[in-house]
């Protein structure tokens, strides 16, 4: 006991996780520290969780058409993330001056900055939908609807352009829970996801396979299941914003204190932010077209295991978000060294979580790819690349947490760098290599992806140490 309070009071406690000279005034209590941010981290990460595990639902409830219909659905994966990133990147901006903002006290800046925020995402929606409807084809088929694939690019087509409207529809929802979330509003986004993930996975189970009624649609039907989901989501978003006791109102006459000022300081960070997901989206839209040449079962097996380990990025995403917000606000209020607590103390958290996980995708993983498909050599291979995942996952939370927190600050030109280097260019190019020229397969594209998340963990790592995200100014 002596030694787990030990090992506790030399990780864990709040005076332990920044440097004396650091500190700038009075630091919470260690049960301080974890209870405040536990309160704004449980919900970003429930909501997180929760939509992984809807999408891991979404795979398994399509997998019981066939490994092709996963396929259908895996190769619209990097094209309607190519069209999210655009609303991320802007939903970035937004929680880094909103939280900034809140932490000065500023409740009208802060409404300026989300109102500014709606302007432009519905100037993204415009050119993502226009975009979507005009290049669907060539999307997909680059991302890999071609030779053995090629038959199953109508199934595809059909479900990208229904998700994405959508997807459109709630990009709003999503920028008015990216300020919410910066204003430590996290239990209205949590709210949104929760029905948004329920109406989805109801009607899954009603428009896939046809019951109570209702048509059997397969893949078509998974689609409008999304899409619903995405609409409700957004009414949600939309209302709480309406209420006269909230932080941030949605009002027609705010629009007028929209200003070139705010769209500068929103502008300031989705630059790097957008760098950052365009050299990803770029960077995983090559990797999954090396993998979608390999086939359509080497392709459903990748698929299958990319849902799990989206369950460990989902916990770092949640963590992070928190953090995020924390980090901003502190230093909207002058208090780095609260910036820098806060965020160690959501990497501990996240640390715990990724030894759990580490635990559950060893022991579990023959039983966790077998939920997905019934075809013996897709679970074969998928427990193999599973002993990756569990690895991956011990790096990828810490690594999701302190880029959110880089993020936060408005640090997003460096992740921009890592992004263009790790995943951009040297994550395709080993792709290829251990995929075809080394000749493993499905498990090569795995080896590249660990390699890729090593880099990234170790570069967020060392620019959260160096301590330059303090000094960045947004206006």
């Amino acid at each position: 006991m002596k030694l787990l309070k030990r090992f506790f009071n030399r990780f864990f406690s709040a005076e332990r996780l920044i440097k004396p000279d650091r500190v700038l005034g009075e630091l919470p209590g260690t049960r301080t520290l974890y209870g405040e941010y536990l309160k704004i981290a449980w919900p970003s990460m429930l909501e997180s969780v929760l939509t992984s595990l809807t999408g891991f639902v979404d795979t398994m409830m399509v997998g019981t058409l066939a490994s092709s219909a996963i396929t259908a659905v895996g190769l619209t994966g990097q094209p309607r993330l190519l069209i999210f990133s655009l609303f991320f990147s802007i939903n970035a901006g937004i929680t880094a001056v909103v939280s900034r903002k809140k932490g000065e006290g500023d409740r009208d800046g802060a409404n300026a900055a989300m109102h500014t925020g709606l302007l432009m995402t519905l100037a993204c929606v415009v050119a993502a939908f226009t975009f979507a409807f005009t290049c669907a084809d060539p999307l997909l088929k680059f991302a890999g609807a071609t030779g053995e694939n090629a038959a199953i690019l109508p199934l595809s087509r059909t479900y990208f352009l229904i998700v994405i409207v959508g997807l459109c529809i709630n990009a709003f929802g999503m920028t008015i829970n990216a300020a919410q979330r910066a204003c430590s509003n996290t239990r209205i986004t949590f709210i949104t996801s929760m029905i948004a993930n329920g109406v989805n996975v109801v009607f899954n189970y009603l428009l896939i396979g046809g019951h109570f009624g209702f048509p059997a649609l397969g893949v078509k039907g998974a689609a409008i299941a999304t899409t619903l989901g995405n609409v409700c989501a957004c009414a949600v978003s939309v209302i709480s914003v309406l209420r006269k006791n909230s932080y941030l109102r949605l009002r027609i006459r705010h629009f007028k204190d929209v200003s070139i000022r705010y769209a500068v300081m929103v502008g300031k960070v989705f630059s790097g932010a957008g760098l950052e997901q365009l050299f990803l989206r770029f960077g995983m839209f090559m990797f999954a077209k090396e993998v979608a040449e390999l086939g359509t079962q080497e392709f459903a097996t990748h698929q299958i295991c990319m849902t799990i380990v989206t369950i460990s990025f989902a916990f770092g995403d949640g963590l992070g978000v928190a953090a995020s917000a924390l980090v901003g606000q502190n230093l909207g209020k002058k208090r780095p060294d609260l910036s820098e607590v806060y965020a160690k103390a959501a990497r501990n958290v996240g640390f715990a979580i990724s030894v759990v996980l580490f635990a559950l995708f060893i022991f579990c993983r023959r039983f966790m790819v077998d939920l997905f498909t019934n075809e013996a050599e897709i679970i074969d291979v998928g427990s193999k690349i599973m002993f990756i995942v569990a690895i991956v996952s011990l790096m990828q939370i810490i690594q999701t947490i302190y880029t959110g927190c880089l993020r936060g600050a408005g640090d997003t030109h460096y992740t921009a760098v890592i992004s263009f280097f790790s995943i951009a260019l040297l994550r395709p190019i080993l792709a290829r290599v251990f995929c075809y020229t080394l000749g493993f397969g499905v498990i090569g594209a795995w080896f590249s992806l660990f390699i890729d998340q090593f880099i990234r963990f170790i570069a967020s790592n060392l620019r959260f140490a160096s301590g330059k995200w303090k000094t960045i100014k947004l206006g």
